[in-house]
């Protein structure tokens, strides 16, 4: 990735943006079912396929089925919501996965590599914990030239130029089979702005509206997953989730 592509901000800041907003959010948000997801449709038919799973940071928005994958997140928040409901929980980070390797065949990690200062390490975990053969499930933002206000407010520490995501993934052992346009952040920079205020200062108020108005409304206005092959490079797209074959040993040598 190019110098370019990281946003100069300390690690103390970054983990401080990161966690002063989603401790709040998943404090107080609703835990959403991963079958009113777009993601559902392939995620259900790859879990069915798989021995044993993985989500790394689902928040409260998991897209593996709950009873038959293990989940990790930072929040404790989470997690407790999580083994309320009779799932496998674990509060960790993703630079350092709890798991032996080459335990899961199946790892989903959706918007969170672009959150963390190492993101190679981040990476080298994923790659670590995922079999043989086994498959990745990774979202991301895209273009530097895209940064707004709203990655500063999330806690974004990069975005990433498509080429360079493609060596990043291959150092580490994945090809990149095929990918989608994905995500749902708000279009409307005014609704940004407005949600982010509220978050800040009218937290009770805000965590209402995400729950009863902007979520529901987001999940109902979701469009079927359109897969191409390899890795979109459109400067319109703003996040990307790619499906990854865990191919290679890190540095690029193969599996025989």
């Amino acid at each position: 990735m190019s110098d370019s592509a990281v946003h100069v901000r300390s690690d103390t800041e970054l983990a401080a943006t990161n966690r002063a907003l989603y401790d709040t959010l998943w404090a107080d948000a609703l835990l959403i079912e991963p079958c009113r997801f777009n993601t559902w449709p392939l995620l259900s038919t790859l879990a069915a396929q798989s021995k044993r799973s993985l989500e790394v940071a689902p928040g409260l928005r998991p897209r593996l089925p709950l009873q038959r994958t293990q989940f990790l997140d930072i929040s404790a928040a989470a997690m407790t919501r999580f083994l309320e409901r009779g799932a496998a929980a674990v509060v960790g980070v993703i630079n350092a996965l709890p798991f032996a390797d080459q335990t899961f065949d199946l790892v989903c990690s959706f918007d969170i590599v672009e959150h963390v200062d190492d993101d190679a390490t981040a990476l080298a975990e994923l790659s670590r914990v995922c079999a043989p053969g086994g498959t990745l499930l990774l979202s991301v933002p895209l273009h530097e030239a895209a940064w707004t206000a709203f990655d500063d407010f999330v806690g974004h520490r990069r975005r990433y130029e498509p080429q360079d995501l493609i060596n990043m993934l291959r150092r580490h052992g994945f090809d990149i089979e095929r990918s989608a346009i994905f995500g749902m952040q708000p279009k409307s920079p005014r609704l940004i702005a407005w949600s982010m205020w509220h978050l800040i200062h009218h937290r009770e108020r805000a965590m209402w509206w995400y729950n009863h108005v902007f979520m529901p409304i987001g999940l109902r206005m979701q469009r079927k997953l359109r897969w191409l092959p390899g890795l979109i490079d459109d400067p319109h797209v703003d996040t990307v989730l790619m499906v990854c074959r865990r191919t290679g040993t890190a540095n690029g040598a193969r599996f025989t």
